[in-house]
């Protein structure tokens, strides 16, 4: 499917937001989660396990930018994976375990994951044809 070109803008943002994000969650650049407000204390395993989902995600959206195309199910995912990480940071702020800087840290993650939404919303597909009704049916 086609990317029109405000999410192909949107794409490139994030992946260059997902790139720098990654080697934020390395366990030796512990000054960037400083100041995005997240834990800087984490066991090194979590730390690299989520800065390689993240630069995976990060590849994908360059991907997908730069060739123009891409599918449902990658938008989805993507947006879904955006307002989670919104969601789970609002739970912690909430809990006391973040402050609440930290929401302002992932305001970009919240743009990225309604855009997503928002263009998946607009390609939805037509119900299926099960869900029609029969001739005759009442």
């Amino acid at each position: 499917m086609l990317v029109p070109r405000w999410l192909r803008i949107a794409l490139f943002a994030t992946a260059i937001v997902n790139l720098v994000a990654a080697v934020g969650f390395l366990p030796e650049v512990a000054a960037v989660r400083r100041l995005a407000h997240l834990p800087v204390d984490a066991p090194p395993i979590y730390l690299r396990t989520i800065a390689v989902f993240v630069l995976l995600f990060g590849t994908g959206y360059l991907w997908t930018a730069v060739t123009g195309l891409t599918d449902r199910l990658f938008v989805a995912l993507a947006a879904a994976g955006k307002l989670s990480f919104v969601g789970v940071t609002a739970w912690c702020v909430r809990d006391g375990s973040l402050p609440p800087a930290a929401l302002i840290a992932v305001s970009p993650d919240l743009g990225f994951g309604l855009a997503f939404t928002a263009w998946l919303w607009t390609t939805r597909a037509a119900p299926w044809p099960h869900f029609a009704r029969v001739p005759g049916a009442r």
